[in-house]
């Protein structure tokens, strides 16, 4: 549990939405999420609230262990701010927020309310309580029970006490209407099951380790501090979607990967669909629509609060113009696609009423313009009849200035009649040099007001019976123009299943075309997936060294029910095993995704976790030696996996001493080895303890398989061919290995030299080395003996010279130079 967490925010994968940004968004504050968890007697109950969309999302009680394994996922996945729990707690939830401060890399604010505020039926009278703008005002209390009991199992006493801690905690913090009236509730639009069943376990070692997220620096020079983008990862190289959703989406597959083959084959057979040629237009056409969907909970959330600005509108009306397009393509597609059915169903007419409402109601090219809501014409007989007004007014108000003028002074030479909101219709003069003070401005039958740019401004009776007549004709309208959005906010209010509906069934649909997208680019194939415990893939690749590599070597893996389900594989570094290691890995995450995967065949059975033990971690930061790092994993790998497990070991023990490592490694294989045949994971250990096997350390067992990868050595030059075969490496080829890296020449061969007499059991004597004065006299002497030479001598003999003349040592010298 403690290396969990230790990495919920730590370098290299960050769990949770926080990798997903909103366009609508990046003006407002960033989304808080409140998780509220209560642990008794080996369940967990709990719920968070996730203000960026208004939702509350539960968790039916699930059994957890001591380690609360569960309740750690939970919290990788969802990245909460808060956490709420009781001040009445188990041991094993103490140990957990006591581990849980203690890491540096992720500090959630941990909030502890006594036990009372858990009790059944508070929680419930809360629950009762709580703002929900999309149930009517006058519903009765026995209605909402009912409405409520559908939305919510009530059989989850532990996870309903934690709904009712979570909602005092919102209404305390007043969670997202923090400047509203105190009369507004925190609103809850939507209730979600949340659940981890089904799921396959990869913790955050393996999502580093396999490159399955990588996050870098911005290269902007702007977002150095605050801003990440995706490295090359397998995300990265997946995530084609054209909306933020889909993204977002996309992001919580990979998170979650499944071992429901319902679900996977939904996904499978539009994958296919869109991967064919012959759809590409439907594709490209869907696509171009997908662009358009906005964030809908934001701007549902700021239509309950009232906050609509005009960009919201045009937002709202471009997503649901575009997912009627959506569904109107979907309709012209195969039908027994259960994606393609539910889009043509769930994309209901609502959506073509809240299209045509808005169209009639909104002028966007007016509203856009006055920075403001503006209701077109036709649309309210008195607002037309108003907005005439003001459009005549301008002719009218010159002719009662004109008639004004006759009443004048003579000495004013004009005047005009003008129109303010609020202050309504005056009588606007120039001002005469002669009028200095105050008392300079009073005229007869006027009332003086103020002085703006050299101009006097009065009421006169004509301008009172225009404010009496007209009104404040701009106000009024305004007043009655946000009435009619009023309306409008609630027409769309009332139909806001459907957009939710809109949302979750767009991004699906976006996730599916950028996996088939990638699919046709890298050449994939759709993997079957079995009920069984085989894996089979012919010819796979890895999906990201091939992008990086001009070739690349496909090998084939294959571990059935009874055969070949622990495989060791030796070969000298760098020869591919942890590539061969890694690209089963990434090929079985993508099939349990729902992706095509990188292979010419892929049958992939039942997986219910991944496990690595790879170093892929910093030790420093971790507070953890290397080796107890490795020891961490491989403790997690053998107390954790299952029959249906994928255990990926590479070079484990290297980090002690080498019979300690080679001992511990060889104990390990044995234990998956002596397990009963159904409970034996399929492990690949990649491995340079060729011993393991040069010695029989390991039992004989049908169930273990012994590869390598095929080296050629050419002269002195190694040659790495990369091809997976049955047998052992006689040889780690060290020393050429050491070459190709640069080592010196004399280094290697000395190490060479070494290795051979500790392999034969012969004494290793230290080599004789000259002392420094020793070696500059000797070369004195080979400079001065050259200096010496006539290179004219015919009869000169530079062998003879170099062997005859020079000191044997001086010669020795010359040929390690």
């Amino acid at each position: 549990m403690a290396a969990a967490l230790d990495n919920l925010r730590g370098g290299g994968v960050v769990f949770g939405p926080s990798g997903i940004s909103f366009d609508e968004e990046d003006e407002e504050d960033s989304p808080a999420v409140l998780l509220s968890v209560l642990v008794q007697h080996g369940q967990v109950g709990l719920c968070f609230y996730d203000s960026q969309d208004s939702s509350l999302h539960y968790m039916p009680d699930t059994p957890d262990n001591q380690e609360l394994h569960l309740l750690v996922r939970v919290i990788q996945e969802v990245s909460p701010h808060v956490i709420i729990t009781s001040a009445k707690q188990e041991r094993s939830m103490t140990r957990f927020l006591q581990q849980l401060g203690s890491n540096p890399h992720y500090r959630p604010e941990v909030v502890t309310y006594p036990y009372v505020d858990f009790g059944l039926e508070v929680s419930k009278q809360r629950l009762l309580s709580a703002h929900l703008p999309f149930l009517p005002a006058c519903i009765s209390e026995r209605d909402k029970l009912s409405y409520l009991s559908s939305c919510i199992s009530f059989d989850s006493s532990l996870m309903l006490r934690a709904v009712g801690a979570l909602l005092k905690c919102l209404d305390r913090r007043r969670v997202g209407v923090e400047l509203e009236d105190s009369s507004v509730g925190v609103p809850i639009l939507q209730f979600h099951a949340y659940t981890l069943k089904g799921m396959v376990y990869i913790d955050s070692d393996t999502y580093s380790v396999l490159q399955i997220f990588k996050s870098e620096l911005h290269p902007s020079v702007y977002k150095l501090h605050s801003g990440e983008k995706e490295g090359l990862s397998l995300y990265g190289i997946l995530n084609r979607c054209k909306c933020k959703f889909g993204s977002k989406l996309l992001r919580q597959w990979f998170l979650q990967p499944t071992q429901d083959l319902k679900v996977l084959k939904r996904r499978q057979e539009v994958i296919r669909f869109f991967t064919s040629p012959q759809n590409s237009d439907s594709l490209r056409t869907l696509q171009s629509s997908l662009r358009n969907i906005r964030n809908i909970p934001t701007l549902l959330r700021r239509m309950t609060l009232s906050l609509t600005k005009v960009t919201d509108w045009q937002s709202l009306y471009k997503t649901v113009y575009s997912a009627v397009c959506i569904r109107d393509t979907a309709r012209h597609l195969p039908q027994s696609i259960q994606l393609f059915r539910d889009i043509s169903e769930g994309f209901s007419d609502d959506l073509n009423y809240i299209t045509s409402l808005i169209s009639r109601v909104v002028d966007f090219e007016a509203s856009l313009a006055d920075n403001r809501f503006t209701v077109k014409p036709n649309v309210d007989p008195a607002i037309d009849e108003k907005k005439r007004r003001m459009m005549g007014l301008s002719d009218f108000l010159t002719d009662v200035a004109r008639r004004e003028l006759e009443h004048l002074d003579a000495r004013i030479p004009s005047c005009c009649v003008i129109y303010i909101p609020v202050i309504g219709f005056l009588l606007s003069v120039p001002r005469l040099p002669n009028m200095v003070e105050k008392k300079d401005f009073e005229m007869e039958g006027l009332d003086f007001l103020f002085l703006s740019d050299d101009r006097l401004h009065y009421r006169s009776q004509r301008t009172r019976e225009l404010n009496e007549f007209l009104g404040d004709l701009h106000c009024d309208i305004r007043d009655m123009e946000m009435a009619v959005m009023a309306h409008l906010q609630s027409a769309v209010l009332e139909r806001s299943d459907s957009l939710f509906k809109v949302l979750d069934l767009a991004a699906e649909l976006d996730c599916l075309m950028a996996m088939s997208s990638a699919s046709q680019e890298y050449n994939y194939t759709s993997p079957k997936l079995a009920s069984n415990r085989k894996i089979t893939i012919t010819q796979g690749r890895h999906p990201l060294l091939e992008l990086c590599s001009p070739v690349f070597v496909a090998n084939s893996f294959h571990s059935s029910e009874s055969e070949g389900r622990v495989k060791i594989i030796t070969g000298p570094n760098s020869s591919g095993k942890s590539i061969y290691l890694k690209q089963v890995g990434l090929i079985v995450f993508m099939a349990l995704i729902g992706s095509d995967v990188p292979a010419k065949e892929a049958e992939i059975g039942l997986v219910d976790g991944i496990f690595t033990c790879m170093q892929s971690r910093e030790s420093v930061s971790v507070g953890l030696s290397t080796f107890m790092i490795d020891l961490n994993q491989m403790a997690q790998a053998l107390n954790s996996s299952t029959g249906n497990s994928l255990v990926l070991i590479d070079e484990f023990g290297k980090g002690t001493n080498t019979v300690d490592g080679l001992s511990l490694l060889a104990a390990s294989i044995s234990y998956w080895l002596g397990k009963a045949l159904g409970d034996v994971p399929h492990v690949l250990v990649a491995t340079n303890f060729h011993s393991v096997v040069q010695l029989s350390l390991l039992p004989s067992s049908a169930l273990l398989s012994l590869l390598t990868l095929e080296t050629a050595v050419d002269g002195d030059e190694l040659v790495f061919l990369y091809q997976l075969k049955e047998g052992i490496c006689q040889s780690s080829y060290a020393a050429n290995i050491a070459t190709l890296a640069g080592l010196p020449t004399s280094l290697v061969q000395r190490a060479v030299e070494v290795s051979e007499l500790y392999r034969a059991g012969r004494p290793i004597k230290r080599t004789e080395k000259a002392s420094l004065e020793e070696e500059t006299k000797r070369c004195q002497f080979v400079v001065e003996k050259f200096l010496s030479l006539n290179l004219e001598d015919k009869d000169l003999d530079v062998q003879r010279f170099l062997k005859e003349e020079l000191l044997p040592s001086a010669g020795d010298l010359l040929n390690r130079s």
